[in-house]
């Protein structure tokens, strides 16, 4: 187990997710009975009230929605700054994740609104994988 960073809390809602991570696969919660896509996932169907829940590969492509970027205070187990975005889905669900690989210049780092991304993964250690960001 690495020290220092900080792990996600993994339950019943959201195993799933996170055995998708460790496949390489970036998975979205699916009602089973009204089909609906939600993310960040939970017991219930906010569309039909169903507890059928399943999932569906994403593609792994996005559009930036809006983003942040963290300076201060320091994060455990990473490097500031941290570009963290709102991140569109191309299947419609939005989800919050790290964006990498975009330089911090003086007029800070290079993304933007409506920039495409596409997911990768950061495999911490053998229980933990961390999707993160990339330009498409």
């Amino acid at each position: 187990m690495t020290a220092g960073i900080v792990r996600p809390m993994i339950g019943r809602d959201s195993r799933y997710f996170w055995d998708g991570t460790a496949a390489g696969e970036l998975r979205i919660q699916r009602c089973n009975a009204c089909g609906a896509l939600r993310h960040p996932p939970g017991p219930a169907c906010p569309s039909c009230g169903a507890l059928d829940r399943g999932h569906v590969l994403a593609a792994g492509t996005g559009t930036v929605f809006s983003y942040v970027v963290h300076r201060h205070p320091p994060v455990p187990g990473k490097e500031l700054p941290i570009v963290i975005a709102l991140i569109d889905l191309d299947e419609g669900v939005r989800m919050v994740g790290e964006v990498v690989d975009v330089a911090d210049g003086d007029d800070g780092p290079e993304i933007e609104i409506g920039m495409r991304l596409r997911v990768d993964f950061n495999r911490v250690d053998d229980e933990l994988s961390l999707p993160v960001w990339r330009r498409a």
